[in-house]
């Protein structure tokens, strides 16, 4: 019973103890938390209580025996006590009323302090009433100093117009013509830039403030586009403007790979980051409406390296396919990663082949959205995103091809790109240039170019990437998912390195998807008969297969002049009666080539003979009498055989691989059909009016799709 009932004690005294420590160790943290928050104030009264009569102290002990040292030691103290407060007040800032309050705090306690040490110097620090003094007003200088710092985190930030002393706010406005402006709320990021409101008086602009960020950036030493100056869109009177102090990517910016692969292509692309730190992200495919992207900038602007990070992103997406045309560098600046690359092209011709497929692709791919129910492309349809990017377009088509492309293709799904030095009305129309929304201007010669390329609201706030290639990557871009307020941000792209991006071309084949069967058809041969095939998860292992166009149908038997069993109307794709009439631009063609074709034949030799009067329609006598020979004219075949033997030819070119022709290229054909011009012409308007051949100016045609496929 003894030990049960000792138990019983301990079990009860356990609890007990517990708690105390409990308690214990909550006492404990509350007083380590008033300490850790009161010393950054115990700083004033530390001073209070041991300088004054430590101070007080020696100079008593020095000078306050005799009558006459302890009068002349009391009278230099006062003198310099007097200076020492004036170099307190000229040192302090005082920009702000923040500021001047604690300018005339500091000077009232230095000459306070020194009074009392005068005083104290003659007649002791521990006698009366020289002790009453030090407690009374060193406690009080103590707790003021407490005060100021309590309500300096609450402090206003308003900069106000002054013109006291040298070196403050006020002279270096009146410096840059900023008299009429007031700066307030001024906050640095801790990233290398300040930002502060600004508010015009009545008369002045915004704009006129804007023209100054030369002299602003010069006053405080800063790049040119270090200072930007915005205007509110809501308040005329108001604007921002926005200070880089430090250019926190001068080292480089790396670049950021996709954080998974196979995903979609509305995921935003990371591509470098802004001058603050913030991470650079574009989501062209995201944005309501999809913006087309002008890319501008000098030679070793950095615009290989932009093209590079997007490119490389967006190959490791799935239903996404990518066409890239660069006549001028070939494979030197994309080659490592060509795989990626669903149609990559280095050849002129191939190139004006793939714009003039691109209307009929824009056509299905528009019908093919209708049919799912959409207004334009998501990742909902059965398309997949295209972004074709074209390294200066302007040598590859005219600017009519250029603009209908740009504004048809937004909303089906097909992302323009276009790279160029520069985007003068030479190199790229106007009309072109309206349809490109979203920009990348990086740096530029001639400040006045990027005029071409960067909206007006953004070259006016004083973002112009005007240092050449002395700063590649850096850039300023617009559109594609960022926020309006970015736009007068410097951005950095990242330096890419060529092994990792193969490497992540290589890894992310199994999860792209190939073109979808709807745009690949209207396409036509020109896709078909591509050089290059990218990689895919239906070709994973094909880096630059050998070009094999598509499957057709059988080859038929070759034309030849002796009739031939007619076909059957179902078997090709067009039908009909036969069409002789020309419209106005055939029969003009037609009259332009017989002249041509005239003036190349040589005047008659004998003018005065007895058949110069003849043509080459005329019937002629038998000129020899005796003679018994028989010569029958070819049967005229009819009107679907002759038209099998101009399919046939023209199907014979696409299986060689040739897409373009000119109509005298058909005279063998349309003879052995035995049909003449007019027939001909005929039937090419059929063809493209089918979509299966494309006009693409006076005497030039080219074939899109074989008449001998079946529809």
């Amino acid at each position: 019973m003894g030990r049960r009932k000792n138990t019983t004690t301990a079990a009860a005294a356990a609890p007990v103890g517990s708690a105390v420590a409990v308690v214990g160790r909550g006492l404990s943290g509350v007083v380590g938390h008033v300490v850790a928050k009161a010393a950054p104030y115990s700083g004033p009264w530390i001073a209070a209580a041991s300088l004054p009569p430590l101070a007080g102290f020696a100079t008593n002990s020095l000078w306050g025996s005799a009558p006459l040292s302890a009068g002349l030691a009391s009278a230099a103290l006062a003198v310099g006590g007097a200076g020492l407060s004036a170099v307190v007040w000229k040192t302090t800032p005082a920009a702000t009323k923040f500021g001047r309050f604690r300018r005339v705090q500091a000077t009232a306690s230095v000459a306070a302090g020194m009074g009392w040490l005068t005083t104290a110097t003659a007649a002791g620090p521990f006698g009366h009433p020289t002790l009453d003094a030090w407690l009374l007003g060193g406690g009080l200088f103590a707790a003021s100093w407490n005060v100021r710092q309590l309500m300096r985190n609450g402090a206003s930030g308003e900069v106000e117009e002054t013109n006291d002393g040298p070196g403050t706010l006020g002279r270096l406005v009146e410096a840059i013509g900023w008299e009429k402006v007031k700066v307030k709320e001024a906050k640095g990021s801790g990233k290398g830039t300040v930002q502060a409101a600004i508010e015009v008086a009545p008369g002045a602009t915004v704009e006129a403030v804007q023209a100054t960020t030369g002299r602003v950036a010069a006053a405080l030493q800063v790049p040119p586009s270090g200072v930007i100056v915005t205007p509110d869109p809501e308040d005329a009177s108001r604007g921002t403007v926005s200070l880089r102090v430090a250019d926190l990517l001068k080292d480089g910016v790396p670049f950021a790979p996709p954080v998974g692969l196979g995903m979609l292509p509305t995921h935003p692309i990371p591509v470098g980051l802004y001058a603050d730190g913030e991470v650079w992200l574009l989501d062209p495919f995201s944005a309501p409406i999809l913006q087309h992207l002008l890319v501008m900038g000098v030679t070793g602007a950095g615009k290989s390296e932009f093209a590079r990070s997007v490119l490389a992103h967006l190959m490791t997406r799935a239903k996404m396919s990518l066409f890239l045309v660069d006549v001028a560098k070939g494979r030197q600046t994309v080659g490592h990663i060509a795989d990626g690359l669903d149609w990559f092209i280095t050849d002129t011709k191939e190139a004006k082949r793939l714009l003039k497929s691109l209307p009929a692709a824009i056509k299905a791919r528009g019908d093919q959205l209708a049919a799912e129910g959409l207004d334009q492309w998501t990742p909902d349809s059965s398309l997949n995103a295209v972004c074709v990017w074209l390294e200066e377009a302007a040598d590859l088509a005219d600017f009519s091809e250029l603009d209908k492309i740009a504004r048809a293709a937004r909303s089906v799904g097909i992302w323009l790109v276009i790279s160029l030095q520069r985007a003068t009305w030479t190199n790229v129309s106007t009309d072109v240039r309206a349809n490109l929304q979203a920009t990348a201007c990086f740096g530029v010669d001639d400040p006045s170019d990027a005029g071409f390329c960067l909206p007006d609201s953004v070259t006016g706030s004083g973002a112009v990437p005007a240092w050449g290639s002395n700063r590649p990557g850096y850039a300023y871009s617009t559109g594609m998912g960022q926020a309006q307020d970015r736009w007068t941000t410097e951005v950095r792209s990242g330096l890419t390195d060529r092994e990792q991006l193969a490497a992540l071309v290589a890894a992310a084949a199994p999860y792209r998807d190939p073109l979808d069967a709807t745009t690949a058809q209207a396409l036509g041969q020109a896709y078909a008969q591509r050089e290059h095939r990218g990689t895919n998860r239906t070709t994973p292992g094909i880096t630059a297969p050998a070009a094999a166009p598509a499957a057709l149908a059988p080859t038929p038997a070759a034309w030849s002049p002796v009739p031939q069993p007619a076909a059957d109307p179902a078997d090709y794709v067009l039908e009909g009666d036969d069409m002789t009439d020309l419209d106005d631009a055939a029969a003009e063609e037609y009259q332009e080539m017989r002249a041509e074709v005239l003036g190349a034949i040589p005047a008659d030799p004998e003018p005065d003979a007895d058949y110069a009067h003849l043509d080459l329609e005329d019937d002629v006598e038998d000129a020899d009498d005796d003679t018994d020979m028989q010569f029958d004219a070819p049967a005229r075949v009819g009107t679907e055989e002759a038209r099998h033997i101009l399919y046939t030819e023209l199907d014979g070119w696409v299986r060689t691989g040739r897409l373009e022709f000119e109509p005298a290229d058909l005279i063998p054909a349309v003879t052995a059909a035995g049909r003449k011009r007019p027939w001909m012409q005929g039937e090419l308007k059929r063809l493209v009016e089918a979509g299966l051949v494309q006009r693409d100016g006076h005497g030039s045609y080219t074939i899109l799709h074989s008449p001998l496929q079946h529809a």
